[in-house]
């Protein structure tokens, strides 16, 4: 573990240049305050309830960004979906210090820096939903703490290294101990990024014994038009059962180990229409040794830069019993 840290923390040293955002939407590189958000307006059908066909709102976001001379910058995001609480409630809130370019110190809310899929913005995601590996494994999505950053899309190396309360978004810590997240990537050659994440905390309300250990592999390619992105998570320990599956899940039981990953494919034509393919699985290493696989079949639809159709049906099985709750969905997202 001590090496672990020990690493990324070297890693800090090396990389430089403009950061990546941990939270929904891309930093701003001018002066003043800039508003952005997104809307994405959906019907789903779940085959194993009817009761489910319905119009919601996925996610319905809000936020303000901005520097503040000389050396510090703030983002700020409200959550407005009732679908997702009945009142809107802040979920990213950080204030960062930017002065030297080999490091970006923010302190606040915002996402748990570990995985692709976790921290690919909500508006960016191939389809319309996380993979249940993500889902289960990674909770809680979002916490309070301070994270060291480096690094863009254009260097060698980025990383983040967090240190986190580990109880969850808006809640104080529940034990004595603090949670150790971080993420590194490498970026080969132009088309291609290999990244590693891991987390070691102590989920449980006070108690300071029954750890947690999460490790992820992730890659990415992205060339013409074509993308293929991956990852796998093992997860062991103990784990917070107030803070269910992520957002859009629910809490399955776990077991002292568990595993899962998916992976995607994509091509972007010409036309401005994309095809989707996903597979991921989930062993969830509980009692009854559930299992679940999944098939996401999609289509996106690009009508410009800031508006989307997602077009996703997901068959769904699971082990030892299946059930008919695969999902199909319509999602129009506008982002501004």
């Amino acid at each position: 573990m001590k090496k672990t840290i020990s690493l990324l923390f070297l890693l800090a040293v090396l990389a430089g240049g403009k950061l990546y955002s941990q939270g929904c939407a891309p930093e701003t590189t001018g002066d003043g305050v800039n508003l952005f958000g997104f809307l994405q307006s959906q019907y789903q059908m779940n085959f194993q309830d009817p009761t489910k066909h319905s119009f919601s709102f996925e996610r319905a976001r809000i936020g303000t960004t901005g520097k503040i001379p000389y050396d510090f910058s703030y983002y700020v995001v409200l959550e407005l979906s009732p679908f997702i609480s009945n009142n809107p409630y802040l979920l990213d809130a950080y204030i960062s210090y930017e002065r030297f370019k080999w490091a970006k110190l923010s302190v606040g809310s915002f996402k748990t820096p570990f995985g692709l899929e976790t921290n690919t913005p909500c508006n960016a995601l191939i389809t319309s939903y996380r993979s249940t590996a993500t889902l289960q494994m990674v909770a809680p999505f979002r916490d309070l703490g301070m994270v060291l950053m480096g690094g863009d899309k254009d260097s060698f190396i980025n990383y983040t290294l967090g240190f986190m309360n580990g109880s969850g978004l808006g809640r104080l810590d529940n034990n004595e101990k603090k949670d150790i997240v971080g993420r590194v990537i490498l970026k080969p050659l132009d088309f291609l990024r290999i990244g590693g994440s891991f987390r070691y905390g102590y989920p449980s309300y006070n108690n300071n014994k029954d750890s947690r250990t999460t490790i992820g592999g992730e890659v990415s390619l992205k060339h013409k038009g074509f993308t293929l992105l991956g990852e796998y998570i093992m997860d062991e320990g103990d784990y917070n059962r107030d803070l269910g599956g992520g957002c859009s899940g629910n809490l399955i039981e776990l077991g002292s180990e568990r595993n899962g990953g998916y992976a995607t494919i994509a091509y972007l034509t010409k036309w401005n229409v994309e095809p989707v393919f996903r597979f991921d699985f989930f062993n969830s290493g509980n009692t009854q040794d559930y299992k679940e696989n999944n098939l996401t079949f999609g289509l996106n639809y690009f009508f410009n830069d800031w508006t989307r159709l997602q077009l996703n049906y997901v068959y769904k099985t699971e082990d030892p019993a299946e059930l008919k709750n695969d999902v199909f969905v319509i999602q129009l997202q506008a982002t501004f």
